[in-house]
């Protein structure tokens, strides 16, 4: 093939130096490609820590509302921030994947109004929910923070009894948290991104989540609630409600560094 006579023109060392210089600009380009293929491309990964979005409040096991809408409006009141507490389909004992669907939904809706991200908080078996949205259901790119109060990531013994003692009074969502299920030998299987702040509390006077720390959570900030707060006396039930976990649940929606508290004080 004939060199163009532009071409021919140039010394041998200009031509190596043009050469170098079109292999790298090529190179840049095909990055680029690869970057925005896996996400990473600039804007396309981790929402940023310093605009927050709405909440997302995810109900537990039976899918009542009273208890998280208090806290959602107590968030509301201290932040000024949309505050919104889920709907699950059924009565909330059915397939969480279903619930995984309205959670993922939600966060759609609220992108599509200009929302720059969520920040989720789950609740019971709401935490599973939201788990399993950020680490299998494409969440991560959406979330900014996510809270879970007394969360059965590791399934309940609650859950595993009565799947053997009574069957029919143990539904789809009942038998999916007892420990072992395959839903969530699949989640544990999928490790939270390293980058994604997470708080986690539980408290040790749980009756329904047993053990309790089944809501430990790898790369999550892990919060025994008795150990920040020496002498509280909250149940699983009183989570959404108490106090010292609302210090807590706002602390963590900020914009701060998220950290274990010393102390509630």
């Amino acid at each position: 093939m004939r060199l163009p006579a532009w071409w021919r023109g140039i010394s041998p060392r200009r031509r190596l130096l043009v050469t170098a210089i079109a292999l790298l600009a090529a190179a840049g380009v095909v990055a680029g490609v690869v970057a925005a293929v896996r996400g990473d491309a600039p804007g396309s990964g981790r929402p940023s820590q310093d605009q927050p979005g709405p909440v997302l409040l995810v109900p537990g096991y039976g899918g009542a509302q009273a208890a998280l809408a208090r806290l959602a409006e107590r968030i509301h009141q201290v932040t000024g921030r949309p505050a919104e507490v889920l709907t699950l389909p059924g009565d909330g004992t059915g397939d969480l994947l279903d619930q995984v669907a309205v959670l993922d939904d939600a966060a759609e809706r609220a992108h599509a109004r200009g929302a720059p991200s969520v920040d989720v908080i789950g609740y019971s078996a709401g935490g599973v929910v939201a788990a399993w949205w950020v680490t299998r259901d494409g969440g991560a790119h959406q979330a900014r923070r996510v809270v879970t109060l007394g969360a059965p990531l590791h399934g309940t013994q609650l859950a595993a009894t009565a799947t053997v003692l009574d069957p029919a009074a143990c539904p789809t969502a009942c038998r999916q948290l007892a420990p072992g299920s395959s839903l969530l030998q699949q989640l544990q299987n999928q490790p939270v991104p390293e980058d994604l702040p997470w708080l986690s509390v539980w408290t040790e006077r749980d009756e329904v989540v047993v053990p309790p720390d089944s809501a430990r959570l790898t790369g999550a900030v892990n919060v025994p609630l008795q150990q920040a707060c020496p002498g509280n006396q909250a149940t699983h039930s009183d989570l959404p409600t108490d106090p010292q976990v609302t210090a807590l649940v706002l602390r963590a929606l900020g914009t701060a560094p998220l950290s274990a508290p010393a102390t509630c004080g």
